[in-house]
């Protein structure tokens, strides 16, 4: 997986010049709550919703 740091340097590199900070933040924090998640799929961390 690629470092913290260049994956969210890709994320504001693509991002319009005009975008504004909040919308810059929004981007950075999905991509952690992504890394999050990935991160806890290899780690067999999952949870399955109980079927009816």
């Amino acid at each position: 997986m690629q470092a913290a740091k260049q994956e969210a340097l890709d994320v504001i590199t693509r991002l319009p010049d005009d975008t504004d900070m909040e919308e810059i933040m929004y981007r950075l924090y999905v991509l952690d709550k992504v890394r999050t998640g990935q991160e806890a799929v290899e780690r067999g961390r999952t949870h399955l919703p109980a079927r009816n």
